[in-house]
Formats: C-alpha cells, structure tokens, sequence
C-alpha cells in the first residue's frame, strides 16, 4: 500500500468520526525517510489522496522516531498559540516501499561525521546499553516475550478497537483489519534461537567506537535479535488536535489534552538512553511527578531501551507498556509516536484513569516526551 494511502485512508475516515473536513486548518505528518515514494511534502498528497477540501495544507515534521509525537507538539503548540482551531497531526512511514536509510544523510555515509561524534548504528547501541546495565540475553528476551504476550492479550480483549482504521485499497477493496507482526505464540525457546543482529556491525569497527567512549564497558556483548527488537512495518498514525471551541462547535466531545511535551540530546554513542531525562523533564515542566502518572508508554525502540528506563526512574513495569509495544507490533517511525498517544488514551479510558506519559528514543542521540491528561 502506497504510504500516500495510507496516510489518505485515515484522514478519510475522519469525518464518519464528527470531524468536518472543511474545518480542519492543517494537516502535520511526521515521515523519516522522506525520499521516493514518501518525497516532497507527503501530507498534502494525503490531502488529495483522502478528497479534502484544496484549502487543507499539509506540512513534514521528522525528528526520527519521535516523529509522530513531534507532530502533535507542533499542532498543539501552534493551537495554543492562536494561531490555529483545528490540526489533524501523526505521521506515516512505508518502510517495506521506502527502506530505512534509503535517504543517505552524514548520519549513515560520512565518516567525517560519525567518527568525530562517535555515533553508531542504533542496534550497538542497544547492545551496549545492555552491557554497561548487565542485562543478560535472557533479560532482553524475556522482556520480549512480555511485549507480545500483552499485545496478544490487548487484541483479544479488543483494546484497539476503538482506533484502528482497516486498510483499504482506494477502490474500497480490504486489505488488513490486523496488524501483522504479532506472534502471539512465540516462546522462550523460539526467542533464544535468534542470532544476534548487530555483531556483524560491532566487529566492523563500532564496539571499538563503544569501548573509547566508554571504557567502563569493558566487555560488549550482542544481545539484540529481531525477536527482541522493534519490527520494521508499515503503518499510519493520527491525532486531532483542535481547541476547545473548536471542538464544542463540531460537537466533539475532548477525550484529553496536552499538559507538557519536551525533547533533549543525549550521549551520541549510547543515544538511546535519552527517554530517561527526557521524562524527568516533561514531568518537571508539567509540574508533576511520576506517582501522578497513571500509565508509561516508552517505545520499544530495542528492549535494553525500556529496561535501562525502568532502571533509571523506577517506574513500576506494571504501568508501562501495559498492551505491549513494537517489538510485537513494529515500529513505523514517522507515526510511532502518535500511535503511542492514542494507545496511551484508549487504556486511560478503559481503565478510567487520569494521565499517561509517551517518550520515545530518537536517533543521533535525542528523544521526546509527553504527558497527556483526560478531560
């Protein structure tokens, strides 16, 4: 499925959802691999794709996997501000059709640059992580096996139903009401059998990159495998993001709004540590602390990512990632973090609790951060 349907699809199904097209000021996507067939502005091709009115523009946003959730920043920013009633922001990415990396970049091709920053592929990451933690293969593996047993559990019970929008051809043809990376019966044994994914690139010269930027990891062992990694998927994201007299004249009752949202740098070679500041700050500007979160949403980047982040803030496993995460369901970068938001919501509804806090790892060593609240 062109990733322009994809993203068309949804902004399609808005208004059977009380959102008037004619009422909506933009639409902002988040894309990573914005070249081929998700170049230009793809946005505004949704905009086409989805028959809205010519007046809706459309913008890009990319912070790499923080994508999504930087889209819905944007929106409400620019909500809050005035300058705007109404955003529909998430974003889209089509990594079968537009592969990751196929947009070059200093990043993945210039030497010059890696080595002065010591950046590294995310995959050694995650393996050094787990190193300098202590994680073992059976840590990350059963962490594993938790994502997909609560996705398994989430589907079954329904969870989702409220937000998934079954992919359709343009002619209307179904295509997929399910998304397809589950492997609900995947076991402990299956998972240990995986090779490790990202020897090949610590051999070629990264772990030596690890072991001078941090000598205190004197041993950099490669724990990560597809089973225990994020899926790399297609997928679509959106969030209306709209004032509140925008919504009460749509006749929309608000499901929630944004009390923070924040991003920082973090370590380059361990970049995807970063989810850990970035919660202590967005709780601090939200003026809250983490016994006033009811639910944590981090993404499941690579598992050492959400381990090392209960590590670090002690937050109780039982409220995080409670329906599971893209190492059971993938991880499509650019709408990640909107997917986050709305699976965040959809459990504070269920539960009929209060607040949730969505951060996201982000490549080069950055990520985001964002609490929600019900209203």
């Amino acid at each position: 499925m062109h990733p322009v349907q994809l993203a068309g699809g949804l902004l399609a199904a808005l208004e059977g959802r009380g959102v008037a097209a004619d009422r909506i000021d933009d639409v902002v996507l988040g894309t990573v691999t914005a070249v081929g067939e998700q170049g230009g502005v793809l946005a505004r091709a949704a905009v086409h794709a989805a028959g809205l009115p010519d007046r809706v523009p459309g913008m890009q946003v990319n912070r790499y996997c923080a994508s999504g959730l930087e889209a819905v920043t944007t929106a409400a920013g620019r909500i809050a501000a005035g300058f705007d009633d109404l955003i529909v922001a998430g974003g889209v990415e089509s990594m079968s059709r537009v592969p990751l990396g196929a947009d070059g970049g200093p990043y993945a091709t210039d030497a010059t640059i890696l080595k002065p920053w010591s950046l590294i592929p995310q995959g050694v990451s995650a393996d050094a992580i787990a190193s300098k933690d202590g994680f073992s293969r059976e840590d990350v593996d059963a962490y594993a096996l938790q994502s997909q047993q609560r996705a398994a559990a989430a589907w079954e019970e329904g969870r989702f139903e409220r937000s998934i929008v079954p992919v359709s051809t343009p002619d209307g043809v179904p295509l997929l009401d399910r998304d397809e990376h589950l492997r609900p019966g995947t076991t402990a044994e299956a998972l240990a059998g995986l090779a490790p994914a990202f020897e090949v690139f610590g051999k070629s010269g990264f772990d030596a990159v690890v072991r001078r930027e941090h000598p205190e990891i004197r041993t950099l062992r490669h724990v990560h495998t597809a089973g225990n990694s994020s899926g790399i998927v297609d997928g679509a994201g959106l969030v209306v993001v709209g004032s509140a007299a925008a919504a009460e004249s749509l006749g929309l009752a608000p499901r929630a709004r944004v009390v923070a949202s924040t991003s920082i740098g973090s370590d380059p070679t361990l970049m995807l540590t970063g989810p850990v500041a970035a919660t202590e700050r967005v709780l601090a500007r939200a003026g809250l602390r983490q016994d006033d979160i009811d639910l944590f949403e981090i993404n499941e980047a690579f598992a050492s990512v959400v381990l090392h982040w209960l590590r670090e803030t002690g937050v109780d496993p039982e409220r995080t990632n409670v329906s599971g995460g893209a190492i059971a369901m993938g991880h499509p970068l650019g709408a990640t973090g909107a997917m986050l938001i709305g699976t965040a919501l959809d459990e504070l509804e269920r539960r009929d609790q209060q607040r949730a806090l969505v951060t996201l790892c982000v490549g080069g060593g950055m990520a985001s951060a964002m609490v929600i609240e019900r209203v």
